[in-house]
């Protein structure tokens, strides 16, 4: 199950790069006649100089700047519980004078229910962490794509094309 959310979690990112890298094409025009052969030599001229100053190669696939954040649920919340629950329940059974198993029972439903909520808890934790991090992720190359765009795009102004 865990393995499973690692993957689309990944392949969420995979996507939402994609989407961001190829909404974020810039559209050149040659401005003051350049030729196309010209036009080509230019933009790499740029492209380098962008990726130079910015750190950023757009043509690089994306890969995360930290690693998914570790599962605090472990498994056996619930039975966990319901075992010491078993435990506290029994001791105190006996210590009420009243059955032990008894004690132990109701402890045992208590201490499940308990522990099957606090699991519950830190899988929803787990998962919110999962999903700010992609959206760290996200933005973190949104920036960088968009800091790079504006470096190549001043290049080629500079050089006399029209950017869009």
């Amino acid at each position: 199950m865990k393995r499973i959310t690692q993957i689309f979690i990944w392949l969420f990112l995979l996507i939402l790069y994609a989407a961001l890298a190829h909404g974020q094409e810039l559209i050149v025009f040659p401005a003051d006649g350049q030729s196309d052969e010209q036009m080509e030599k230019d933009k790499y001229e740029c492209y380098s100089w962008a990726k130079k100053q910015t750190g950023f190669d757009p043509m690089e696939i994306p890969t995360a700047t930290a690693p998914p954040p570790k599962e605090k649920a472990g498994s056996g919340g619930a039975l966990k519980g319901a075992a010491a629950g078993a435990a506290v329940g029994a001791a105190g059974g006996k210590i009420a004078g009243k059955s032990a198993s008894r004690g132990a029972g109701y402890g045992a439903a208590a201490g499940g229910l308990l522990g099957g909520m606090k699991q519950s808890s830190r899988r929803m934790e787990d998962e919110q962490a999962k999903q700010q991090w992609a959206q760290e992720q996200s933005q973190q190359y949104a920036n960088a794509r968009n800091e790079y765009n504006r470096a190549y795009a001043a290049c080629l102004e500079g050089k006399g094309y029209t950017v869009k």
